[in-house]
């Protein structure tokens, strides 16, 4: 299989100004609610500075206590010290409160948007993608940016403002030795949890890939679950998932391993700066330069300082494997489509309906062509088939005409308007189509039929249904047209799914139709009934058939036969059948294997 430009891969994507600039809307949609939980945590932040300043004067008051302090200072500054602890919480929560309604909202228009990137980008990133894949990444990287978002604003910064406060309030009031030890630990710390971070996130990476392998391996055994047990594979599956899961097991023991040496690092460099600091406090003590309640502030300062900062080792660890995991999803909001409107493109005005294909040239890769110069016209409410050998381009027409790919030469006019020049959402709604293989929504089948026109009433999916032959399926089905069709419509037969799709179109009630082989693949009976609803809904509408069986199309106006992407002749059946060229030799292959 080819690999898609758009396809993901594993090269880093770097957390930079433009994409920190792009999150800041989705934190300015609720200015209030940021600005104040901005204050709590000012105020949270001022609070647990003061705590250590509490305790010293507690420690010192009970030191050296007078008969009237014993009671009251003590016990004041307690009360104080109580306060202010549980005023750094409630900050801490309110704070929490507030930014989470941002966060949710962040993460709910950040999902939006690319859920509709995906179905903006064209049918080939479309055909090269695994869907199991693509919703594990965004799921990752949605989560992540939440996670970026939260702990960069209320945990990075203030923690680094902390920091600046402690080692300033240490250079202020005691021995230059304190902040220099202070300042050494956190040097070290952070060079260290940088370059262990860095080495740690390829296995973070390899651990991502791997889940997304072995989650995308999951769901396309399942969709195929009739494949699988067609060909008896259900144990190849099984090793095939296992292989990925091994390589995830291996990659998620490397990044455990890894996780174990940055935190024994980490641990070390802050126990041995602790230790230095009290040793240090203890001989000023000892000398009467320092208090005793001096010596229980630099241990809580020490705490204090090193608690938010091994904190801040895990954001910065958390942050790094955060935008591993958003680096795919990133990967995924840069791909452009190919397939794009022109500036202020004009809606499709269709008054006639009639369609033309005009020298039209279209290839996948230019040493292949798939079309060329292909000219032909369909007018106003005919009915047009289109006949050929496989690989001689029939179906490459519908998608050219859905715009789902650009033509590489040529044009494709409808009512003399280039569907280039307008916009692909006016000209998809004024298409219907009828697949080969119509695929369902897990859901009702009254459901499926409204997704023709989500907006429609039930009388009018109900006289669709009618005009679809599907009251014999609904009579006999035990919920009726409330029961489930399964996971992409594997509860009914082909026939039942061809008239589903048929009833859909109907109450879309397009002005032009399209059917792509629509009965290859059903028996006689099906054929039948499909072919009713078809001619019904084509008698008023310009209609474009796609045809594997001849026999299906005889009463079209015109058909149009292909060979190796250029049309090689066109007429009706009988003015075809008299020519004796490719039509009549198609027809009379078809005549032999239906006689025997």
């Amino acid at each position: 299989m080819r690999r898609s430009k758009y396809e993901t891969d594993d090269r880093p994507v770097e957390f930079s100004v433009q994409t920190l600039r792009a999150l800041v809307p989705y934190l300015l949609e609720f200015k209030g609610r940021v600005a104040l939980a901005l204050s709590c945590l000012i105020l949270a932040k001022l609070a647990s500075v003061g705590l250590p300043f509490l305790l010293k004067y507690t420690v010192d008051a009970l030191d050296a206590p007078t008969e009237n302090a014993i009671l009251i200072v003590p016990m004041g500054l307690l009360l104080a010290y109580g306060a202010v602890r549980l005023s750094t919480v409630l900050f801490g929560e309110i704070r929490d409160t507030l930014f989470g309604r941002v966060t949710e909202r962040a993460m709910r228009r950040i999902g939006l948007r690319v859920f509709r990137h995906i179905h903006a980008l064209e049918l080939d990133f479309h055909l090269n993608r695994r869907t199991g894949e693509l919703s594990r990444d965004i799921e990752r990287g949605v989560a992540g940016i939440s996670f970026i978002m939260r702990f960069m604003v209320f945990n990075i910064v203030p923690t680094l403002l902390e920091i600046g406060l402690v080692i300033s309030l240490l250079l202020i009031n005691y021995d230059l030795w304190f902040a220099v030890i202070t300042l050494v630990a956190i040097t070290l710390y952070g060079i260290f949890s940088v370059l262990a971070t860095e080495w740690r996130t390829g296995h973070i990476r390899a651990a991502n890939k791997a889940d997304s392998a072995s989650n995308a391996r999951a769901i396309d055994s399942m969709l195929n679950y009739e494949t699988v047990k067609y060909f008896s594979n259900e144990e190849y599956e099984a090793r095939q998932y296992d292989e990925n899961l091994a390589a995830w097991e291996a990659a998620k023991r490397k990044n455990r391993l890894s996780l174990f040496a940055l935190n024994g690092g980490q641990a070390l460099i802050v126990a041995t700066a602790m230790t230095s600091m009290m040793i240090l406090a203890a001989y000023f003590v000892t000398e009467g330069t320092m208090t005793l309640g001096d010596f229980v502030l630099i241990n809580a300062f020490m705490m204090q300082l090193f608690l938010p900062l091994n904190f801040l080792g895990f954001v910065y660890r958390e942050m790094k494997g955060s935008l591993a995991n958003i680096e795919r999803m990133f990967n995924l909001l840069q791909a452009q489509p190919k397939v794009l409107d022109v500036p202020n493109a004009p809606e499709l005005k269709v008054t006639r309906g009639e369609v033309k294909f005009d020298n039209v040239e279209f290839f996948y890769h230019p040493e292949r062509p798939i079309l060329e110069r292909l000219t032909f016209a369909i007018k106003p409410l005919q009915k047009v088939a289109v006949v050929g050998h496989s690989g001689a381009g029939k179906s490459t027409l519908i998608k050219l005409l859905f715009r789902f790919y650009d033509v590489t030469g040529g044009a494709i006019k409808i009512d003399g308007q280039s569907i280039q020049g307008v916009s692909q959402q006016s000209l998809r709604k004024s298409i219907g189509i009828v697949p080969q293989d119509p695929v369902l929504f897990n859901a009702s089948l009254l459901e499926n039929v409204r997704y023709g026109r989500i907006d429609a009433s039930d009388e009018d999916v109900d006289r669709a249904i009618q005009h679809a032959h599907l009251d014999d399926l609904i009579s006999r089905l035990p919920e009726g047209k409330h029961t489930l069709v399964g996971e992409r419509g594997l509860k009914l037969s082909g026939g039942e799914k061809q008239r589903v799709a048929i009833a859909r179109t109907i109450l879309k009630a397009p002005p032009i139709l399209v059917f792509d082989e629509a009965t290859s693949a059903l028996d006689s009976h099906s054929e039948q009934k499909v072919l009713e609803a078809i001619k019904s809904l084509s008698a008023t509408q310009t209609t474009l058939v796609i045809a594997h069986r001849l026999s299906t199309i005889v009463d079209a106006d015109m058909i149009v036969v292909l060979e190796n992407g250029a049309v090689v002749e066109t007429g009706t059946h009988h003015q075809l059948l008299d020519r004796g060229g490719e039509y009549a030799r198609l027809w009379k292959i078809q005549q032999q294997r239906q006689s025997r």
